[in-house]
């Protein structure tokens, strides 16, 4: 009997245990790289409406068991290749803006919310896309505000404007920005190219100009060094004339000879301070000329590579302009060309259809006639009598003749006068119906009158001694 109680007291605690186990089995941790999802029955919003997910970043929390599920989102930042390829700038000027984003999702309360909202389930790749379909957008809308100079000289200002529009468009989907880095800016018109070249020739033309602006220093100043060299000699000198013609002048102060040695030797010494004076202002001379030589060269070497710059600017254009004329003319030539030989197609098959009604039309005349054509072609010859015998009328009909004279001698040797004559020759002057269909490679039908064969001199002849 109390072995029975031990076992059933057992399971009791056993079961008690173990559910005191599952409740704490429940109780779920977050790590710092998660964020914990709790999905179900976890109240409302302040506005009354039920609460989707509750996100929890760091500590724990107890999840009601049937009541209530959790997951995890990752923290993982996540690296996007944007290869951006024909972005229209401000001026109209297509770039390819190669760039590489990383983007996490992010832990502030309300964008954690939007996270568990539209990033629950999803794969990486599939965030990944998303991603990039949104920074795609951005990055184009950016470019569009800005000038090409702009993008390329001032990459802070760029970098700021694209975090904070891309930045503002993630958070909407529960993602954050990590990092923007862009690599290079080309563009297919090679303005960039240009603006470097620019950029190069300035700095040169600079250098130019500073290495000639120390030249310039140096000649300045050696040239003032040597003069004041001189000077110092010849005032040295002359202190040291004048104080050996004072001690002879002490010593011999009544000889003339010595005055007049004297007085040369102040003319001497004047002479030669005049002489080194000249030459110091000389070689001073020199060297502001060599100083403004040299200016000049940087000034012409500085307008040489601004020429030389518009003119390459300008040939592009001009080429980028004949190769956007040719192609505009090829297309027009072909467009041209597709237009005749529609419309010589159509007058084609309008010809065949004319000629197919003609063909079907004469066969019914020739099935009417029974098969016989000969019979048909009295049938069409019969119904274009009357236009026939209206083109001979209608040859002599319009011929105006203001008077005509005619000097009548009688009767000829056939019996006609020569009136007769007049009117039938303008008649013979009309193509019998004979010879226009023989011009036209057909025979006169008998029935529209055959024309008298000739009798042989010889015959008539016989026939004659005969009777």
């Amino acid at each position: 009997m109390k072995s029975g109680v031990v076992i059933l007291v057992g399971a009791i605690v056993l079961i008690l245990v173990s559910f005191v186990a599952w409740i704490f089995s429940r109780y779920k941790k977050c790590p710092a790289d998660k964020i914990m999802v709790i999905h179900g029955s976890i109240g409302k919003n302040k506005d009354g409406t039920n609460r989707s997910a509750k996100c929890i970043h760091g500590g724990a929390e107890f999840v009601i068991p049937v009541f209530q599920s959790y997951s995890y989102l990752d923290l993982t930042p996540i690296s996007i290749q944007v290869d951006l390829k024909n972005a229209l700038t401000r001026q109209n000027i297509r770039i390819d803006v190669p760039s590489r984003f990383t983007v996490g999702i992010s832990t502030e309360p309300g964008v954690m919310q939007n996270a568990a909202e539209r990033l629950g389930g999803l794969a990486l790749s599939e965030i990944q896309e998303l991603s990039r379909d949104i920074i795609f957008g951005q990055l184009r809308l950016i470019i569009a505000t800005m000038d090409i100079e702009e993008i390329n000289t001032d990459r802070d200002k760029f970098l700021a404007a694209v975090s904070s529009n891309v930045e503002s468009e993630l958070k909407k989907i529960g993602l954050r920005l990590i990092n923007a880095n862009v690599t290079d800016i080309t563009d297919e018109s090679g303005y960039i190219a240009a603006l470097g070249k620019e950029a190069a020739a300035k700095a040169i033309n600079d250098a130019k100009k500073s290495v000639a602006e120390q030249e310039r220093d140096g000649s300045i100043g050696e040239a003032n060094a040597t003069m004041e060299q001189r000077i110092k000699v010849s005032e040295s000198n002359s202190v040291a004339i004048q104080g050996e013609n004072e001690a002879k002048m002490k010593i011999a102060m009544s000889e003339a000879a010595l005055r007049e040695k004297e007085a040369e030797a102040e003319k001497i010494a004047t002479t030669a301070a005049k002489v080194q004076a000249a030459k110091a202002l000389e070689e001073s001379y020199a060297a502001e000329k060599a100083a403004e030589e040299a200016r000049r060269s940087k000034e012409q070497a500085t307008l040489e590579a601004d020429i030389i710059v518009r003119a390459e600017a300008r040939k592009k254009e001009m080429e980028l302009a004949a190769e956007a004329e040719a192609e505009q003319t090829r297309r027009r030539a072909k467009g041209e060309a597709d237009a005749i030989y529609a419309k010589m197609e159509a007058e084609a098959r309008g010809m065949e259809e004319i000629l197919k009604k003609q063909a079907a039309g004469f066969a019914e005349i020739v099935k009417s006639a029974g098969g016989d054509a000969d019979a048909a072609l009295k049938l069409l010859i019969a119904d274009k009598l009357e236009d026939l015998m209206r083109v001979q009328v209608d040859a002599v009909k319009n011929i105006k003749i203001d008077k005509v004279t005619v000097w009548d001698g009688g009767q000829n040797g056939e019996g006609k006068t020569s009136t007769a004559n007049f009117i039938s020759g303008m008649m013979k002057s009309v193509p019998p119906l004979d010879e226009v269909f023989a011009l036209a490679g057909m025979q006169l039908p008998n029935f529209l009158g055959k024309k008298a064969e000739e009798t042989p001199v010889a015959e008539i002849a016989v026939g004659e001694s005969a009777e």
